[in-house]
């Protein structure tokens, strides 16, 4: 019988420790993506991950998005749909943006 060496897995570190510190959460609703972490800086977004959903896509929004102004954030992608869904990835965005700016004021 022959030796099998198993090798580890190369693994990316824990979301914990690549998410920018003052890391809001929030737990999207009616969508396939289980979490978005996002961080506000000068009123711009400043970082953005979703854990879960259409990878490519959510990749996509992010790096379209950061940088932005978030009530030009809000007006672009709030209300797009998902399939027959009543909500998507980037509405339940602007819905944790909305929640954001309310406990801001």
């Amino acid at each position: 019988m022959e030796n099998i060496t198993i090798q580890p897995n190369i693994m990316t570190p824990p979301e914990s420790l690549t998410t920018p510190a003052g890391t809001e959460i929030f737990i999207p609703k009616g969508v396939c993506a289980k979490q978005i972490n996002f961080a506000v800086e000068d009123g711009k977004l400043s970082y953005l991950n979703f854990t879960g959903g259409c990878d490519g896509n959510l990749k996509a929004v992010s790096a379209l998005t950061e940088g932005m102004e978030l009530e030009d954030i809000i007006r672009k992608l709030s209300g797009i749909t998902c399939g027959k869904k009543s909500t998507s990835c980037p509405d339940q965005l602007c819905c944790a943006l909305r929640e954001y700016i309310n406990e801001k004021e």
